[in-house]
């Protein structure tokens, strides 16, 4: 896992909670475990655009941050589950508030993207 060089400011609630969440896809992560028990293979499917590497250690980090809880079942082959833990619920309905917002607000950036002009290159 990532060793930080600048430590954390814990008086800040908005840097603990980037230090635990802050990441591309760990509340995307974090929705759709909510929604029932899973397991990795069936995340790389519905996580769109996510590596099984990447998948693998931000799944590492929910769990040794506490917002998700993994069971294994020792079968051949080996199966694992994951499910979102107390901690991860109460994070739950701010995730659902930022997803109606980011759904609002798509129109408005995909109208931005659209008008911005590539720069092009002087010789």
């Amino acid at each position: 896992m990532y060793q930080r060089k600048i430590p954390i400011d814990y008086s800040c609630g908005l840097n603990v909670a980037m230090e635990v969440v802050g990441s591309k896809w760990k509340f995307c992560l974090l929705d759709e475990i909510s929604k029932g028990t899973k397991r990795p293979k069936d995340l790389v499917k519905v996580v769109n655009g996510i590596t099984k590497r990447v998948l693998q250690n931000q799944l590492k980090e929910l769990e040794f941050h506490g917002l998700l809880g993994k069971t294994v079942y020792t079968e051949i082959p080996l199966r694992v589950e994951y499910f979102v833990t107390a901690s991860g619920e109460s994070l739950m309905p701010l995730i659902i508030a930022i997803d109606k917002w980011g759904l609002a607000f798509a129109p408005q950036l995909k109208k931005i993207l659209e008008n911005q002009i590539p720069e092009t290159e002087e010789l």
